[in-house]
């Protein structure tokens, strides 16, 4: 057994002015005649095969998420909490295999302590990454024959005692109505308590803004996004929204009836979109669902006409009057469903190779839907819309409603339709509320706008091709778990830690520090529109800097606040911002930005037929990139896997598979040490000029 000890020229100089301490921590090189290595405090051995074995630590030191801890520290600040007897701090491994802070203590007699207090005299001494996930209060610390606590026989932190934070109801109405906000918008069945952290039960960027919408529409309390993130706890987001004023919120009415109506800023730019060479199926959002059980077509087809009579986008169509786009509500569309009975798969594969193709958006209904017959009990479900009729959101809301038609359900009413919306976009009110984010903007794209022209394999053609193919990856638990921590730990999201290594990839590769990626939003920021089927997606331009010498805690920092003030004016129309700024077209390019980052975090709903199991039916088609590289990440039962969606006119495969492998090897170096300075991130590519830096070896004998 030995102590692990680093060292280097120039590196163990000892402590100014501290004869005493170097010479503890100290001791001569026996390598190199003058220098000093540093006793790490790990205690090793080192195997007959040249290895290293890690044994543990000979003091209570420990290296959590790139950070040094001394566990004493904390230690010494639980025992200032007024009831805390004895305390004890250790480092476990939880489930995922990841090392989290435990903190044990003894409370005086008589002395109720609550976990939600010591956290929070904690917070008030420590830095965030210092303060334990789990707090175990034990009658009295184990103790081995000499009188000194017994670690090993500490329990592990399960159960109740673990947690964290323990239930606490609501205290008063406010906290009453918040909480039951947070069930809708989290969907947990089970009760909240108002010290319950929003982003640690399942809120993310997304849920953040539908709860924001719905706190306006219940108080008139306008809740800022970045106050959802500072005040996460239902207590004090009460104890904030207490202190703001009353708003009216804005109801969209009914529009009046009239022959033709405008379209949204969102539909001008599909409509736009849709016209030009080789992009008439660039936005067909195709659907197919295998369905095993007995499946009944002719109720399948009354329960679509049914929805396509409740939302009149499913009976719009699109067209040119006196020089301008508008859409056209039609009362009754010709509608039925396309019945299939292949020989072979060869011919199931053609079927659905032909179901997919463009619309004519003049003839509503832009969606079809096709039925093919495998046997009598085995059914393929084929789906297909036009996303100027649709997204995202509109898709889980199709399913969920087709589901309840089928199973003889009825629905109440809809106040407003897309169409009605279409219209309050250009209300007087509407409009000066743009303006006021239209500034925010303006000042972000002030100065010389930056391009970020990635290496190519391919010279880029003046005329724009779609066509594309994607690469997937999967990112390990173990990795998962540790953005999760380092999100928590920064007070951001998962979405913020992803973008922000993306980022920092494409500056590795186009040796830019002044960045524009784009992300699509979901854009309902109004609670009116939750139960509309219809087109409202907008693109965010995020501008970040990822310049080499910040550390990633500090940019991480950076890029959360660009994603707050973003999402905080996400209503303002891209389009409006592309014209406002003047930016050059360019043959063969999307305006402002060339790579996107999208994160799907869309609240699906699973359809439920009665006796029918329902699976996603696969099928490899000609893919479409719509830009020159996407990046999307999605989440899946606490995973993440992702991949690239890339232009091959651009790129090839092998260069693909390299930023891949490049992007995860950046969620690697920046979990493990997130104090890393962004210059010192490895790459297969670095950016041109850029010193390749190896990181220097922790210890040496």
């Amino acid at each position: 057994l030995g102590e692990l000890v680093i060292g280097g020229a120039g590196v163990a100089r000892g402590y100014l002015n501290r004869a005493e301490l170097t010479a503890e921590k100290f001791v001569d090189s026996p390598f190199v005649a003058g220098e000093r290595l540093y006793r790490t405090g790990d205690l090793a051995r080192w195997m007959k095969d040249g290895n290293v074995d890690f044994i543990g630590r000979i003091d209570n030191q420990a290296k959590i998420r790139g950070y040094r801890i001394e566990t004493g520290e904390i230690e010494s600040q639980l025992l200032q909490v007024a009831g805390v007897r004895e305390a004890v701090v250790l480092v476990r491994s939880d489930a995922s295999g990841q090392k989290t802070l435990c903190a044990y203590y003894t409370p005086d007699a008589e002395t109720d302590l609550a976990v939600n207090d010591l956290r929070s005299a904690l917070v008030q001494e420590l830095p965030g990454y210092m303060i334990p996930s789990y707090f175990v209060e034990l009658e009295h610390l184990p103790l081995t024959p000499n009188g000194k606590v017994d670690r090993k026989a500490l329990p592990s932190p399960e159960g109740e005692a673990g947690s964290g934070t323990e239930y606490v109801a609501p205290r008063n109405k406010l906290e009453a109505k918040l909480a039951a906000i947070w069930q809708d918008v989290l969907g947990h069945a089970k009760q909240i308590g108002v010290y319950d952290n929003f982003f640690d039960i399942g809120g993310h960027s997304l849920r953040a803004t539908t709860l924001a919408g719905k706190v306006f529409k219940e108080f008139n309390v306008n809740l800022p996004l970045r106050d959802v993130f500072r005040h996460s706890t239902i207590a004090s987001m009460a104890e904030v929204m207490a202190r703001m004023e009353r708003q009216e919120h804005e109801v969209i009415p009914q529009a009046e009836e009239r022959e033709c109506y405008p379209l949204s800023s969102a539909q001008k730019r599909l409509f736009i979109q849709h016209t030009l060479d080789g992009a008439d199926q660039l936005y067909n959002m195709p659907e197919l669902v295998q369905m095993e059980g007995h499946f009944d077509v002719e109720r399948f087809e009354a329960a679509m006409r049914k929805l396509i009579i409740r939302h009149e986008s499913l009976r719009t169509g699109f067209e040119i009057v006196k020089g301008e786009a508008v859409q056209r509500i039609y009362s009754q569309v010709d509608f039925a469903v396309e019945h299939h009975h292949p020989e072979d798969a060869a011919q199931i594969e053609q079927i659905i190779r032909s179901f997919v193709r463009p619309f004519d958006l003049g003839k509503p209904p832009l969606l079809r839907t096709g039925v093919i017959e495998l046997g009598p009990d085995l059914h393929i479900l084929l789906f297909d819309m036009h996303h100027i009729v649709s997204d995202g959101v509109s898709m889980a809301i199709v399913m969920h409603e087709f589901s309840s038609f089928y199973a003889g359900e009825e629905l109440p009413p809809l106040r407003i339709q897309y169409k009605d919306y279409a219209v309050w976009q250009q209300s007087k009110a509407h409009l000066e509320r743009i303006g006021q984010q239209e500034a925010y903007w303006l000042q972000t794209f002030e100065g010389e706008l930056p391009t970020a022209d990635l290496p190519t394999d391919y010279e880029r053609s003046a005329v724009r091709s779609y066509q594309g193919a994607h690469l997937d990856f999967d990112v390990e638990a173990s990795l998962s778990a540790r953005l999760r921590e380092l999100a928590a730990q920064r007070e951001s999201t998962l979405f913020m830690v992803l973008l922000a290594a993306y980022t920092v990839l494409l500056s590795k590769y186009s040796g830019h520090e002044d960045l524009i990626v784009g992300t699509p939003v979901a854009a309902r920021t109004n609670t009116d529109l939750e139960p509309i089927i219809g087109m409202f997606v907008n693109t965010l331009a995020l501008r970040n800097r990822p310049s080499g010498n910040k550390t990633f805690l500090s940019y991480l920092d950076e890029v959360k606040e660009t994603a707050l003030g973003a999402f905080e004016n996400q209503d303002y129309p891209f389009e409006e911002l592309v014209e406002r700024l003047n930016v050059k077209r360019e043959p063969g390019r999307f305006p402002l930005f060339d790579a996107v980052f999208d994160m799907q975090n869309i609240e699906e709903r699973d359809a439920e037929l009665e006796g029918i199991r329902l699976k996603n039916y696969e099928l490899d088609q000609l893919e479409e990139a719509k830009f020159d590289l996407t990046l999307f990440i999605y989440e899946n039962n606490g995973s993440l896997s992702g991949g690239f969606f890339y232009a091959t006119k651009l790129f090839k495969e092998t260069m693909i598979r390299t930023l891949t492998e490049d992007y995860l090897r950046i969620l690697t170096q920046i979990a493990e040490n997130p104090q890393l300075e962004l210059n010192r991130i490895e790459c297969h590519k670095p950016s041109e000029g850029a010193k390749r830096v190896v990181d220097t070896i922790e210890f040496a004998f």
